[in-house]
């Protein structure tokens, strides 16, 4: 099983899910494509170019490797499996990802982001690093709005950073008029500091400088 966490942002993760299926379609091999709340809709995966394809939706209590043990039993062919959005799959999830390699053979790709807005991980992405043969930390070269590498995911509401609410809440980056995410170096993210609330400091007229006549 291959683990793929990011910081930072979800876009990286998200290419490399889909180039992973292309490539192997393109050599005639059939995957089985699991995914949990993706912005497209149910059973999709997409990237925000609008690249989307189809996937199965990954449902509360679902056993994961039952659904891929029905889907050979019933003719269909799984020659690797893709996990997106790891993150929100439930642990026991996560473990039936990795009884499908060891039981049955078949290649796991699993992506996620590390930690949710309030820098805590998800327990999801937290099972996958301890049971992954391989994992590979994707340091995304997203930047923060001050410039400094952006290292934290920030969950906006109307353009201001919030840092309760329910660890999902599925949104969209740059969203500033609803639930939207962005992401922060560790200086902004700690100073609870989005773009919008930086640009609205700016525009004050309490920051800017007097002119002595």
């Amino acid at each position: 099983m291959y683990g793929s966490p990011e910081h930072g942002g979800w876009s990286s993760k998200r290419t490399l899910a889909l180039q992973t299926e292309h490539n192997r379609s393109a050599r005639g091999l059939q995957g089985m494509i699991f995914t949990r709340d993706d912005r497209a809709g149910e059973g999709k995966l997409s990237f925000r170019l609008g690249l989307v394809t189809d996937a199965v939706e990954v449902e509360d209590g679902q056993d994961v490797y039952a659904s891929l043990v029905d889907h050979l039993a019933h003719g269909g062919r799984a020659d690797y499996v893709i996990a997106d959005e790891a993150q929100f799959l439930a642990e026991e999830q996560i473990d039936q990802l990795a009884r499908v390699v060891d039981d049955l053979d078949i290649d796991v790709y699993a992506f996620g982001i590390t930690t949710d807005f309030r820098s805590k991980l998800f327990p999801g992405s937290q099972r996958l690093v301890e049971l992954a043969d391989r994992v590979e930390v994707l340091q995304v070269e997203a930047l923060c709005w001050c410039g400094a590498r952006a290292t934290h995911n920030a969950r906006t509401v109307g353009g201001a950073m919030v840092v309760e609410g329910a660890q999902v809440v599925v949104g969209d980056v740059d969203q500033a008029d609803t639930v939207g995410y962005e992401v922060l170096c560790r200086r902004h993210h700690r100073r609870r500091m989005a773009s919008a609330s930086a640009r609205a400091a700016a525009l004050s007229p309490d920051v800017l400088p007097v002119q002595q006549v």
